[in-house]
């Protein structure tokens, strides 16, 4: 597959919505995160639209809080730059779109509940996601130890347990199996080193 301008674009717009955005407790450009999950996609059979989505996965939770019009605002802008397809996609990725946001734990169980009627390309994505954070969560933990929990609101035991509820519903949404198997694997060794 060749990516097109579009996809370009899609870059250039997810760079500038994050631009002053780091990943929790670092001093990593959130643009890392985005790319990752775009890559991702395409490396697991993804299409041109699911790559892009990835790109902008983040945008209406993270970004719409000051946005001309919101989140829906930020949602219409995605839908007439790059389709509804993208922006159907992105809201699906999305699990709060309020400010302030809903409890962790609701949110958290509602997002894990509505993956048993997301689409194959909205699976994708999502699976992408959770792997690309659980691969920098386990890479954190070895660096910094149980400190790491510290960033998370839902501590050691939270995110342990989000992690491990997404393995099995993205296991019975029938997302990708490749990406399933590699994040149950990262997620298995998250566990092991959180109770060593």
């Amino acid at each position: 597959m060749v990516l097109s301008e579009r996809f370009e674009s899609a870059m250039t717009f997810a760079a500038q919505l994050h631009a002053d955005q780091v990943r929790k407790g670092t001093t990593i450009p959130y643009l890392s995160h985005l790319l990752g999950v775009s890559s991702l996609v395409l490396e697991h059979g993804g299409s041109e639209t699911e790559a892009i989505a990835g790109l902008l996965h983040d945008a209406i939770e993270d970004q719409a809080d000051g946005y001309p019009g919101g989140a829906g605002g930020l949602r219409r802008e995605i839908a007439d730059r790059y389709g509804e397809d993208v922006a159907a996609i992105v809201e699906a990725c999305t699990d709060a779109d309020t400010v302030p946001k809903p409890p962790w734990r609701e949110r958290k169980e509602a997002y894990i509940a509505h993956l048993a009627e997301a689409s194959p390309a909205v699976l994708r994505v999502s699976c992408a996601d959770k792997l690309h954070n659980a691969r920098a969560i386990l890479v954190d933990l070895s660096t910094h130890g149980a400190s790491l929990w510290d960033r998370f609101r839902a501590g050691k035991d939270g995110s342990v347990w989000y992690y491990r509820e997404l393995v099995t519903a993205f296991r019975s949404a029938a997302a990708p199996t490749a990406l399933v198997e590699e994040l149950d694997r990262t997620v298995s060794l998250i566990e092991k080193k959180a109770d060593g």
